[in-house]
């Protein structure tokens, strides 16, 4: 009831309102309405607006009083000079090094951050918190140093990296050839298969990437920068990102990236090797071999163009009298090396290469080696040891070996044994009983019928040596006539040195020992081929025709006389000098020419005869040596008439007929060019002294250590020495020759696939000189690849030399070394130089702008010449010419690839972090940054698909099974 009566209310009042108004008065009601809210708000708005204003305005000045002396006075304390802040300068604990590397800090910070940061802002907190991060990190790496031993560092790590790297190397050069073909880019494919080599050696790490790629390289040494930093900085500076990654690019692009490519620079160091021997005079002989030897074309027209440069100079000036004879020498050696480059160039270009084995096609023209000197010479006798193998006459020339060494001790036990007897002391019977198992050692291992190989000899000596040692007391000479009846079977049974002769080894020999001499070698103006040298002191690889050519004893003939004498000085050294003149007569030619030599070359030329032809010894005789007044006037008028005398007696048809070769040494010798000498001025100088002991002592030598084992222990408690050389070397020949297996068998691991500290011997371990000489040796000279008696040989070679010049405290003076080495002295040494190397005269160094290529190529071989020169002939005596030659010249071109030095680099400051901070795993840590690589993944997929048929073929044996 309620609700219906307001419906009906609210109803009458709407008619009444509508019948009242209008229809239309709802409309003005609503428009009423409206504006008046409206214009309330509008009111309320600007009312409340400035009423809002006035308040604030009361609250600031009642509540936020102006600070009207503080703000004058912070902006006048700002405007003030910045007071000098006081910096720690101390760093090492040692004022002669911190007061250096201070300098290359704020050098470094000057030249890196302050020339763009004051640009921006006058704050030196910044630059404050900086240098503070770099003193407290190089403070945190100067107490980790000092902790550090260095000494294993520097003789066995640093040697191992460069050994395998070298290593490396040579593999990579022999997968190359062993590929034949002719590569478009011979340097990039040689990168290339470097990295193969390294994966396959080091398994587990590949540094490809770093080493050529610029960008890899960048980032490596940022992650590795920000690793160090991590290690040295403390937590909260490490945490500061922007100050961290200023240090870290200082560190990285501003220092260690410069440096590592210096260091990398093939230019750099080929300069640095040139500095290093800068003493030693270039010789004409070893750059003319240099670039006969040269397969770089672009080395060879650098040298052109600057002989051709230097021949227009020559003949534009206008000269007269004595200089005019001066001029036209050097321009016809100026000539001659043209030529010579030109004939190098045609032959690679066309890809016609000479081989020494060739040669043995030919052999009516080679030198012969007799057998007696080849038994006695080191470099000799390899190689007929390698031939003996082949045919099945090892047996032979061990045994004869053998005895030489049992004779020679027997003979010194005897003489201490009558020593001793002299003074008192009787062991008779003990030393003959030691002799006695000595000589059965032989008789058993080589004359028994046990014996395996056998020496076949006729079998009433040997019963009648068995006889003597059952009956009667061993004697030096016991195996004297069975070792007679030995030598000449090896002399003349046709198996062994006659056809030795025809062997391409024997051609291999004569190289090493320096005697492929080219007796027609007049230089190339008559138009003929080039003679290629093949060694640095005068060997030739000669070609069939180049043989062909020789002359023949009966066709030439030479006249050779002394037509004056003089006195010289250069650079200070007074010697005397003899003209000879020469006519040299063919039936196609006639010469005559001048050449100039001195005393030492004639007293060299005849040592190197005397020792090829024996019976020239009697014949020849050299006159003698003056120390005194040898300049004499009277005296050099004598030295002439005499040395006269000796060339007309040695140019006697007679004495050249009755030896053929001798006549391919007299040209050598009276050849119009600097003299070659093949003796090294000690051993001129100590041959009268050294000659008579020289074939004895190597008898020993060779012989001793060439003891079977049986013998060796014998032996060794006659002379303790001997019996350990001749038990290792006893072991060398069994496994090397006879393939006797060793009782305990190892896990095989071939040794030319690991790194060279994994191979080195247990006994020259301990000796830092002689595992560092032998290490180089071993990967320099590639002597692994032969066999085992040279490289045992060298071995004890050296281990004689080191004594001899250091005795027993040869590692204490190198530890002592060492530690000189990491001096605060040597550190502040190293430290002024490279301050002075980056900011000469405290100015930044720029960057020095890349030399011109033919500059850089007439540098290599200057390097390379200077690098042949040094290196002494006796070396070449004891590992052969060739050996010699081809070992230097692997290890310059080696350094001539910019990649593989970058990896050395890096290979040696990874070695050096993984020293000083032996407990961060560094080695883990390189490698997950070298994990990128390439050829690291190519290797782990080989690997993968290799090892996976035998893992199925396995799982399947042991399914079987089961």
């Amino acid at each position: 009831q309620t609700s219906l009566s307001i419906w009906g209310w609210g109803s009458l009042g709407l008619v009444l309102f509508l019948v009242t108004f209008g229809p239309f008065a709802i409309f003005y009601f609503a428009f009423y309405i409206l504006c008046f809210v409206v214009g309330g708000f509008v009111v309320t708005l600007l009312f409340g607006k400035s009423n809002s204003e006035k308040y604030l305005e009361q609250c600031e000045h009642s509540f936020l009083p102006c600070m009207s002396v503080g703000i004058p006075k912070c902006t006048e304390e700002m405007k003030r000079e910045a007071r000098p802040i006081k910096i720690d300068r101390r760093v090492t604990g040692a004022n002669i090094i911190d007061e250096p590397l201070q300098q290359v800090v704020q050098f470094s910070l000057r030249d890196y951050v302050q020339y763009w940061y004051y640009t921006l802002s006058d704050d030196e907190s910044f630059l404050l918190e900086i240098r503070q991060a770099l003193q407290y990190a190089l403070v945190q790496f100067s107490a980790r140093s000092k902790e550090t031993d260095w000494q294993p560092y520097f003789t066995t790590r640093l040697v191992d990296d460069f050994g395998t790297h070298l290593r490396v190397f040579r593999k990579a050069q022999q997968r190359i050839a062993e590929k034949g073909d002719q590569m478009k880019d011979q340097a990039e494919e040689l990168v290339d298969t470097f990295f193969e080599v390294e994966v396959e050696m080091e398994k587990e790490v590949c540094r490809d990437l770093v080493c050529t790629s610029p960008k890899d390289e960048e980032g490596f040494l940022r992650d590795l920068c920000e690793v160090l930093l991590y290690i040295l900085l403390p937590p909260g500076d490490f945490q500061n990102k922007i100050m961290r990654y200023f240090v870290r690019e200082i560190l990285s692009q501003g220092i260690l990236l410069p440096l590592i490519n210096q260091l990398s620079d093939p230019d750099y160091i080929n300069q640095y090797v040139i500095w290093m021997i800068r003493d030693s005079n270039c010789n004409y002989e070893a750059f003319m071999n240099i670039i006969k030897l040269s397969d770089n074309i672009g080395e060879l027209e650098a040298v052109k163009d600057k002989a051709s440069e230097e021949l227009q100079y020559l003949r534009s000036l206008d000269t007269a009298g004595d200089d005019i004879n001066t001029i036209k020498n050097q321009i016809n050696s100026l000539l001659y090396v043209i030529k010579v480059c030109d004939s190098r160039i045609q032959r690679l270009q066309s890809g016609k290469e000479i081989d020494t084995v060739k040669l043995a096609a030919n052999f009516g023209k080679l030198c012969t080696v007799p057998l007696d000197h080849i038994l006695v010479d080191n470099v000799a006798l390899q190689f007929f040891m390698d031939y003996m193998q082949q045919t099945g006459g090892q047996a032979h020339l061990f045994f004869w070996m053998t005895v030489e060494g049992y004779r020679v001790t027997a003979q010194q036990q005897l003489e201490v044994l009558q020593s001793r007897q002299k003074d008192g002391k009787h062991q008779t019977n003990q030393t003959k009983g030691l002799l006695r198992a000595a000589a059965f050692g032989v008789y058993e291992q080589y004359l028994s019928e046990k014996a395996s190989p056998r020496v076949n000899i006729d079998d009433n000596l040997v019963a009648k040596l068995a006889e003597t040692l059952n009956h009667e007391d061993p004697t030096p000479e016991i195996f004297d006539d069975i070792q007679r009846k030995v030598y000449e079977l090896m002399l003349r049974d046709e198996r062994f040195y006659p056809s030795f002769k025809q062997n391409a080894l024997y051609v291999r020999m004569l190289a090493e020992l320096d005697m492929l001499k080219d007796p027609s070698f007049r230089g190339l103006d008559d138009g003929e081929g080039e003679s290629f040298n093949g060694s640095p002191t005068g060997s030739i690889n000669l070609s069939l025709d180049d043989l062909s050519n020789v002359p023949s004893d009966e066709t030439v003939q030479f006249h050779a006389y002394i037509s004056d004498t003089g006195v010289c000085n250069d650079h200070g050294k007074t010697y005397a000098l003899y003209a000879i003149t020469v006519h040299w007569r063919s039936p196609n030619s006639e010469e005559t020419w001048n050449t100039y030599r001195r005393y030492s070359d004639f007293h060299d030329f005849h040592m190197r005869i005397t020792e090829q032809f024996e019976n020239l010894a009697n014949i020849l005789k050299l006159p003698g040596k003056k120390t005194f007044n040898n300049m004499d006037r009277e005296f050099l008028e004598k030295r002439k008439k005499d040395l006269n005398a000796y060339l007309q007696l040695l140019l006697n048809p007679e004495v050249m007929k009755a030896s053929p070769a001798l006549a391919h040494y007299v040209y050598d010798f009276l050849e119009n060019k600097p003299y070659s000498k093949g003796k090294g001025d000690f051993a001129r100088k100590m041959d009268t002294f050294v000659n008579p002991l020289r074939n004895s002592m190597r008898n020993v030598s060779n012989a001793v250590k060439s003891l079977p084992d049986s013998l060796a222990e014998g032996m060794t408690k006659m002379s303790d020495n001997v019996g350990k050389m001749s038990e290792r070397l006893g072991q060398d020949i069994k496994q090397s020759f006879f393939k006797v297996p060793p009782l305990i068998q190892k896990p095989y691991s071939d040794p030319e696939h690991c790194r060279v500290a994994a191979t080195i011997d247990d006994n020259v371990d301990d000796n830092i000189p002689l595992r560092v000489m032998l290490l180089l040796m071993d990967e320099v000279f590639d002597l692994k690849e032969r066999n085992q008696w040279l490289r045992r040989n060298i071995k004890n070679l050296l281990q004689q030399l080191i004594r001899a010049t250091y005795g027993d405290t040869i590692n204490r003076k190198i530890v002592d070394h060492v530690d000189w080495m990491t001096s605060p002295e040597q550190v502040a040494d190293a430290v002024k130089r490279f301050r002075d190397a980056f900011w000469p005269n405290g100015i930044l160094a720029e960057t020095v702008p890349r030399r011109d290529k033919a500059i850089r190529m007439r540098t290599r071989v200057a390097g390379k010449t200077k690098l042949l020169e040094v290196m002494p002939d006796e070396l070449k005596h004891i590992i052969g010419a060739e050996t010699t030659r081809k070992g230097i010249l692997r290890v310059f071109e080696m350094f001539q690839h910019a990649q593989l030095n970058k990896r050395m680099v890096y290979v040696f400051l990874e070695r050096f972090l993984e020293t000083l901070f032996p407990q961060n795993k560094f080695h883990e840590l390189f490698n997950k940054l070298h994990s990128r690589s390439k050829q690291m993944q190519r290797y782990k997929q080989r690997l993968h698909s290799t090892q996976a048929p035998s893992l199925q073929k396995s799982l399947l044996v042991s399914h079987i099974r089961l």
